[in-house]
């Protein structure tokens, strides 16, 4: 395959890849159908687009490539009983491909992972197999996520498709009435999909994407949903994380922790945004884990206007978090916030209250944490260690210059 091919290819996929994947989905009705179909598309992309040149659109000539062989698929198989399938259309012209290029369109994605969030499925996997179709992410990402294996979550996965072939599950967006019983498990697959582009500072990994996918969705849930107060907590959420990107990269490349960042570089308008969510929140009276959540970054974001951060208040907010959504990842944020209100040897104590488990072991944020409060309690070599080992666990390439200089600073 040509270099400009290949490239134009690579583009394509993380442009539109998982909205294609999605638009097939939702014609044929099947889950396993849509991603096959999409993977022949990409493998016929590499011969036709070495020897006959790119398309003027790569994504309608994937989505048409795709939803031919759904349909060829779909009819050895048999399936016309359970699957809604057109006859071919003919070759398209140009225009029809232009016209094409604009099914995969964002409202499809939202509209599956809706249907992936159905309630026949249980919550965990309803998640992961939203991530795995609509967000692209592999299961290895995805088990990661979990701090679990990939053999757990395949089979996860795979269990989560039988069920909703044997439930027969209608692919359409249930009525307003009934997004109750699915919505805490839509914003649980938004927050972690988000999570999976902020970790990668610099963009680079193939979460990226989903990082301006998702600030767009919250969004559009939130218009959707304005009397939801975690709805409006979570695109506020997104919002006040999302404002950092400036400022999380230096000249070299390399990851900026927040308490490092300029905040003159963050921005605003997200903020304002953000803070807006807020007010409409607080305003309809009832809190949950993503104000919450909302309300910690928004403390961080008054750094702007005051100059230092109340990490006290860090610490109490966490204590609530906990209260009503316990995780190992709250806890670590909140050993983190903890070394920084009193000393880091609070912080260090409340990190070894976790245990040793294998899990939090393999875990990069659970390292890099352990790194920074050896490094403020002047513990060199321990600090050192855990550099060393978040190393290990294959970050992101900003996230690894910045390790990387921190281990260097140590052995200066």
């Amino acid at each position: 395959m040509s270099r400009d091919a290949e490239r134009i290819l690579d583009e394509a996929v993380r442009a539109a890849g998982d909205r294609i994947r999605a638009a097939l989905a939702m014609r044929f009705r099947d889950l396993d159908l849509a991603e096959e179909a999409f993977a022949f598309a990409s493998l016929r992309a590499m011969e036709t687009w070495s020897r006959d040149g790119p398309p003027r659109d790569p994504a309608a000539w994937l989505y048409s490539v795709g939803r031919r062989r759904a349909f060829d698929l779909g009819r050895r198989a048999q399936v016309r009983n359970t699957a809604v399938l057109d006859e071919p259309a003919p070759q398209p012209d140009p225009e029809t491909l232009l016209i094409a290029a604009f099914e995969p369109i964002p409202d499809e994605r939202l509209r599956l992972i809706f249907v992936c969030c159905h309630p026949a499925l249980a919550p965990e996997a309803r998640i992961a197999l939203t991530l795995r179709t609509l967000c692209g992410l592999s299961v290895e990402r995805i088990a990661r996520a979990w701090l679990t294996s990939e053999v757990a979550m395949t089979q996860r996965l795979t269990r989560a498709k039988r069920k909703l072939r044997e439930t027969a599950v209608r692919f359409e967006i249930p009525a307003p009435d009934a997004w109750g019983e699915r919505l805490e498990t839509v914003l649980a697959t938004l927050e972690i999909a988000y999570a999976q582009a902020y970790e990668d500072a610099a963009l680079a990994s193939d979460a990226a994407d989903l990082a301006a996918e998702t600030l767009r969705l919250t969004g559009l849930l939130a218009n959707l949903l304005p009397d939801e107060p975690e709805v409006l907590g979570l695109a506020a959420l997104v919002r006040l994380t999302e404002a950092r990107r400036p400022a999380r990269i230096d000249a070299a490349g390399a990851m900026i922790p927040l308490s490092e960042q300029d905040v003159g570089a963050w921005d605003r308008r997200l903020i304002r945004e953000a803070a807006a969510h807020m007010r409409r929140a607080a305003e309809l009276g009832h809190s949950g884990p993503y104000q919450l959540m909302a309300a910690i970054h928004a403390t961080h974001a008054a750094r702007m206007e005051t100059g230092v951060t109340a990490w006290g208040d860090v610490v109490q907010l966490y204590d609530m978090l906990l209260s009503v959504r316990p995780s190992v990842v709250a806890q670590v944020n909140r050993a983190v916030a903890l070394g920084e209100a009193e000393t880091p040897e609070a912080g260090l104590a409340a990190l070894a209250a976790l245990g040793d488990e294998p899990r939090l072991l393999t875990w990069l944020p659970y390292q890099a944490a352990r790194a920074g409060l050896f490094a403020k309690a002047g513990r060199d070599a321990e600090a050192a260690e855990a550099l060393r080992a978040a190393l290990q666990l294959q970050p992101a390439p900003a996230e690894r210059l910045f390790l990387a200089g921190r281990l260097g600073a140590l052995s200066r």
